[in-house]
C-alpha cells in the first residue's frame, strides 16, 4: 500500500515565509510600497510549488504566477494554498486582470492558509471575504510567523494604514480603534516602567534610540501623528502603556478575588496591561499558601506549572477580551482548589468553546495589535491562544488540563492549582457517588481530556471490566461525554 503523502501546515507556512523573503522589489514612480509576498502550492502526492512577487516578471503576483503561469490548465481542485498575504479582492485589479482571490476559486482551490490581512483599501479583507462566499476554508498562519511577514513587510503596512485611514469614509466606532487618539493624552501619560519594559524586548538587537523606538510604536499603531506633527498614543498604546488606562477606557484591567473561609481578600490591577501579568503572578504567590504534600522538587514542578499557566491566562484574557462589552472587566476568582479567569466576549469566531476545550483553536485574535504587543513581551504565546503550551505545561506537571466554558458575557478558563484540585472541585453530592478507586481514576482522565477504556486500564492498572464501568459511570454522572463504539470508543471529559 502507497504511503499517503504528508501534509504538514506548519511547515508549509515556514516554507512560505523563506520564499517571500525572495521577492523582487518594484520601483514605483508615485513612491507606493509593495509587500513581500511568498506562495505555496501543496499538491495531493505530497510534492509543492512555490512562488514569489515578482519571481518571472515585475510585480507579478505570487499566486498569479503559481496559478496562471506554473499550472495553467490543471485541475487544482485537492491541492492547497499557503500565501503570506491575503489574495488580492476578486475586482481591485485593472480589466482584464483578475484578482487572486477570484483566480484561487476559479482554480477551485478550497482550502487556503494566508499570513497576514492586507490592510490596504483596496483589498482590506475583501479577499478573505470572497474566499468565504465562495466556500472556500481559510485558515491563518501561526502568531510567530504572522510576526514575521509584518517585520518584513513593516513599511509596506505602514503605507497601507495610513492610505486607509486617509480614505475612511465613515468614524470608526469600536473604542480601541488604532487609528484613533484618546482626548488629550500625551507622551507623558504613559508609565515609563511599563514602556522600558516594552523597550527591552522590543531591542533586543539592534537600535536603541528614542526615534527609533517611537518609530517602531506608530508602526505597529501605537503612536499617531498629529497636525502639529507630535506624536500621540492611540487607545492602544494606552491601554498597553498608560498610568490610568481606567480614565479612558473604564472597562479595562483586572479585579482580584481571592476566596478564604473567613472572607474574602481583594485587589484591583488598574495600571498598564503590559505589567498586568507579572504584577498578578506577584500577587497570588504571595498570598497562596503551598498546599501540595509532596517533595521539594515535586511541589517545585507543580507550583512553577501553574503559575505559567494563570500567566498565560491572564495575558491571553488581555489579548483576546472584547473591549466593546463596557460594562465588565476581566476577573481573577481565586478558591482552594481552583483559579477562574473570565473574560469578557465570546470566543473570536469561528473559534468554538469545544475547539478551546480540545487544544486545536486556529489563531484568531479579537485584538492583533495587543496580540502583537504581547508577543513582543514574550507574554502571549506566537502560536494561536498558547493552547498547545498550555496543555503540555499542565500534562508535564501531572495537573489536571485547564477547562473552558462560556456563560454570556464571560469566557471563563478554570485552571487546577493540585493533581487533585479536579476532583476536590467537584460537587459534594458527584464526590460522594465516586470511590476512592474511582476518584483516582478522574484525577487520571481530567489529565488527559479524552481517554479510552484500554489507556485507562493500562494507566490504572486494572481489568478491562473495571475500566469499564469506571468510564460508564463518570459519563452517567455527566462528567464525561462518550462516542464512537467497540474499541475506537472514546470518553471525553465535559
Amino acid at each position: 500500500m502507497a504511503k499517503k503523502p504528508t501534509f504538514d501546515p506548519r511547515k508549509l507556512m515556514e516554507r512560505a515565509v523563506e520564499v517571500m523573503k525572495a521577492s523582487v522589489s518594484e520601483k514605483r514612480s508615485d513612491d507606493t510600497i509593495t509587500p513581500k509576498v511568498g506562495a505555496v502550492l501543496w499538491m495531493p502526492d505530497g510534492t509543492i510549488q512555490t512562488a514569489c512577487r515578482g519571481e518571472l516578471r515585475e510585480g507579478g503576483h505570487a499566486e498569479f504566477t503559481l496559478i496562471e503561469r506554473k499550472n495553467i490548465g490543471k485541475n487544482l481542485s485537492d491541492c492547497v494554498l499557503f500565501a503570506t498575504l491575503e489574495p488580492c479582492a476578486p475586482d481591485s485589479r485593472n480589466h482584464p486582470k483578475l484578482g487572486c482571490s477570484r483566480r484561487i476559486t476559479k482554480a477551485r482551490i478550497q482550502k487556503v492558509y494566508y499570513g497576514c490581512e492586507d490592510p490596504h483599501p483596496k483589498v482590506k479583507g475583501e479577499g478573505l471575504r470572497y474566499l468565504k462566499q465562495e466556500s472556500v476554508e481559510v485558515i491563518p498562519f501561526d502568531r510567530d510567523l504572522q510576526k514575521i511577514i509584518e517585520d518584513e513587510n513593516a513599511e509596506f503596512f505602514d503605507q497601507a494604514r495610513r492610505k486607509a485611514a486617509e480614505e475612511e469614509a465613515e468614524p470608526i466606532m469600536t473604542p480601541l480603534a488604532y487609528d484613533q487618539s484618546p482626548p488629550q493624552v500625551t507622551l507623558n501619560d504613559l508609565d515609563s516602567e511599563a514602556l522600558s519594559h516594552y523597550r527591552h524586548f522590543l531591542f533586543q538587537q539592534g537600535s536603541n534610540t528614542s526615534e527609533e523606538f517611537h518609530r517602531r510604536l506608530a508602526h505597529q499603531g501605537l503612536l499617531v501623528q498629529t497636525d502639529g506633527n507630535s506624536l500621540t498614543p492611540t487607545r492602544f498604546a494606552y491601554l498597553l502603556f498608560g498610568k490610568q488606562p481606567r480614565d479612558i477606557l473604564p472597562q479595562a484591567g483586572i479585579l482580584g478575588t481571592i476566596h478564604r473561609s473567613d472572607g474574602e481578600e481583594l485587589m484591583d490591577f488598574d495600571g498598564p496591561i503590559a505589567l498586568a501579568p507579572k504584577q498578578v503572578i506577584v500577587w497570588l504567590q504571595r498570598k497562596l499558601l503551598d498546599s501540595i504534600k509532596r517533595t521539594d522538587a515535586e511541589r517545585k514542578s507543580i507550583n512553577e506549572a501553574f503559575y505559567e499557566l494563570v500567566r498565560e491566562g491572564i495575558a491571553n484574557a488581555l489579548v483576546h477580551r472584547d473591549y466593546d462589552i463596557e460594562g465588565c472587566k476581566i476577573q481573577l476568582v481565586v478558591k482552594e482548589d481552583t483559579v477562574t479567569i473570565r473574560s469578557p466576549g465570546a470566543p473570536v469566531p469561528p473559534i468554538t468553546v469545544e475547539q478551546l476545550q480540545s487544544f486545536s483553536a486556529p489563531m484568531v485574535s479579537r485584538n492583533p495589535r495587543l496580540h502583537a504587543a504581547f508577543g513582543t513581551m514574550e507574554l502571549a504565546e506566537e502560536r494561536g491562544l498558547g493552547l498547545k503550551s498550555m496543555r503540555s505545561k499542565a500534562t508535564d506537571a501531572g495537573l489536571p488540563l485547564p477547562k473552558y466554558s462560556y456563560t454570556a458575557p464571560y469566557l471563563d478558563l478554570i485552571l487546577y492549582r493540585t493533581p487533585k484540585a479536579a476532583t476536590q472541585a467537584l460537587p459534594e453530592e458527584t464526590l460522594a457517588q465516586l470511590s476512592k478507586s474511582e476518584r483516582k481514576g478522574w484525577e487520571w482522565v481530567v489529565s488527559k481530556r479524552t481517554v479510552t477504556t484500554s489507556e485507562y486500564e493500562n494507566a490504572m492498572d486494572v481489568s478491562n471490566r473495571t475500566a469499564l464501568n469506571h468510564l460508564k459511570k463518570f459519563a452517567e454522572l455527566g462528567l464525561a461525554k462518550r462516542s464512537g463504539s467497540g474499541p475506537s470508543t472514546k470518553y471525553q471529559v465535559l
